[in-house]
């Protein structure tokens, strides 16, 4: 089994349903007392979302190098960053390792592609909702119609992010907010939505929405087992 390397902490709530998913799916597959085999680094999130709000990235983006080089000398064999806003700066992390990263963006998509849809709603941060690291790699990448809410429902999905599910509080006034949002872009023609926040599943399951929901927390955390077990194929990697 390959060593499962973890940066997380962004919020630590999303990190421990990565370390639950993860070790959960390692039983299953090979039953008995089996459990990963992995290293997590944990940052104070409180560092990172006043670096974030103040666009002071290059000082985010140093962090998140150091992060990953401790997990490096902790023995991963590859890294998982526990969070899609800050696959922002994933190949700059990239340049500063010598293990591959195992791109959230890039799980999401295949299982996408693999369901055969094409035009998607992504919900996320405002970072990963405007700027193109994530959604542009979409695009490029797997030929996918990206879709996000408007500018004023932006700043709502971003804020019950930060001022709620990062502190471990779920609403159910938030979670209607967020149907609303969801819906409305099922009313434009998206066949299905990417939850592209690691904590918007804590609020959204798939019992909640009409069309298929993919959870990026639980598809990379899967596909992070798949990695570690040799059961990804080659050329998807």
């Amino acid at each position: 089994m390959k060593i499962i390397g973890l940066l997380g902490g962004m919020s630590w709530e999303s990190s421990s349903e990565y370390y639950r998913i993860i070790n959960q799916t390692v039983n299953r597959k090979l039953g008995g007392h089996h459990s990963a085999k992995s290293v997590m680094y944990s940052v104070d999130f409180e560092e990172i979302k006043k670096l974030q709000h103040n666009n002071r990235w290059d000082e985010a983006t140093k962090l998140m190098v150091e992060g990953a080089q401790y997990i490096e000398k902790g023995g991963a064999d590859f890294l998982v960053i526990c969070t899609n806003t800050m696959h922002k700066m994933a190949s700059e992390i990239q340049q500063h390792i010598s293990i591959p990263i195992l791109h959230i963006a890039d799980a999401t998509a295949r299982k996408i592609k693999d369901q055969g849809i094409s035009r998607i709603g992504l919900l996320g941060t405002k970072f990963t909702m405007e700027e193109d690291f994530y959604k542009g790699r979409l695009i490029a990448n797997f030929n996918l119609d990206v879709n996000i809410p408007s500018k004023k429902e932006r700043e709502i999905v971003h804020d019950i992010v930060y001022k709620e599910l990062c502190l471990g509080k779920i609403e159910e006034d938030s979670k209607s907010a967020y149907q609303k949002i969801i819906n409305g872009l099922i009313n434009d023609g998206i066949e299905g939505v990417i939850l592209g926040c690691t904590e918007i599943s804590l609020l959204i399951n798939q019992n909640d929405i009409s069309i298929p929901i993919f959870d990026t927390t639980e598809i990379h955390a899967q596909a992070a087992v798949d990695w570690a077990l040799e059961l990804f194929e080659e050329n998807k990697l």
